[in-house]
């Protein structure tokens, strides 16, 4: 899965902004950071600042600008948890799995604010923000 713009508090359609990414292969929805001056994969307690806007079958070269959505507190976003989240509740936050394309079940130093949720074993749908 990964990080889909799910709705925006306005009903706005987010912009894209280009930067330059680290040698990694983008996926559209894979969540992003700035670090060294070029983008990489957001996870654990690491809040993304961006979304991917791209998809590559393989690694781009590091310095290539590639089109990414800011991550803003009104924006709510679908993706799919890594493991099973029984435990997890509406309201709870939770980290980024590895790869920066699904939310884990750990509620410690958690990021993402669960605002939904259509199950909670691995792979069900829910719905975050990044407040």
């Amino acid at each position: 899965m990964a990080f889909l713009n799910h709705f925006t508090d306005d009903g706005r359609i987010p912009s894209h902004e280009y930067l330059p990414c680290s040698a990694i292969t983008p996926k559209v929805g894979m969540a992003l950071v700035l670090s060294g001056g070029v983008l990489v994969a957001a996870s654990g307690a690491t809040k993304p600042a961006y979304i991917c806007q791209t998809e590559r079958t393989a690694a781009v070269v590091a310095g290539e600008l590639i089109p990414v959505n800011r991550v803003l507190p009104d924006m709510a976003y679908e993706t799919t948890f890594s493991a099973s989240a029984s435990s997890v509740k509406i309201g709870d936050k939770v980290t980024l799995a590895a790869g920066g394309e699904q939310v884990t079940a750990t509620t410690t130093d958690g990021v993402a604010e669960i605002v939904s949720m259509e199950g909670t074993a691995a792979g069900s749908k829910v719905i975050v923000r990044f407040p």
